[in-house]
């Protein structure tokens, strides 16, 4: 059973070189923040397994504008956020009627509390708005992406 707290769990982190970083805030108990390890080619390949929480917030930020690598692979549907200079994958984001939705990489983050055991998950074989359906579902919505040299 999930439970919220009165105090926000903010997890935070960054791709190895520290262009890009992440700060992932909820109000859910560490203990009950359920990555989800996606069996696709691409996460597999980057061992990633993706937090999110729909009532949380998510900020991601670049220290410039060409530190992104934005990767579409699949359906093309989501995008994958890499850091140029070092490759890590801190997030998978995707637009729907102009809002962004997101969720954070576990791989990336600073300090990872005790989470909860990561839940196999396999949206390859669904279809694109299946897909979209669930991750409007689970995905932080309105995600905050900031460049830091504009």
């Amino acid at each position: 059973m999930m439970s919220r707290q009165d105090k926000p769990t903010t997890l935070q982190g960054s791709c190895h070189c520290g262009c890009l970083t992440v700060a992932f805030s909820t109000d859910q108990a560490a203990e009950d923040i359920r990555p989800r390890a996606c069996d696709c080619s691409f996460c597999q390949k980057h061992g990633a397994a993706y937090v999110s929480d729909p009532a949380g917030t998510l900020r991601l930020t670049a220290t410039h504008a060409e530190a992104v690598h934005r990767y579409r692979q699949g359906a093309e549907a989501a995008q994958f956020q890499l850091c140029r200079q070092c490759g890590v994958l801190v997030a998978v984001t995707f637009e729907h009627q102009g809002r962004l939705y997101g969720a954070v990489n576990v791989g990336c983050l600073n300090k990872t509390p005790a989470l909860g055991a990561a839940a196999p998950v396999s949206p390859q074989w669904l279809d694109a708005e299946t897909k979209m359906a669930r991750w409007r579902q689970a995905w932080v919505p309105d995600v905050q992406w900031v460049i830091a040299d504009t």
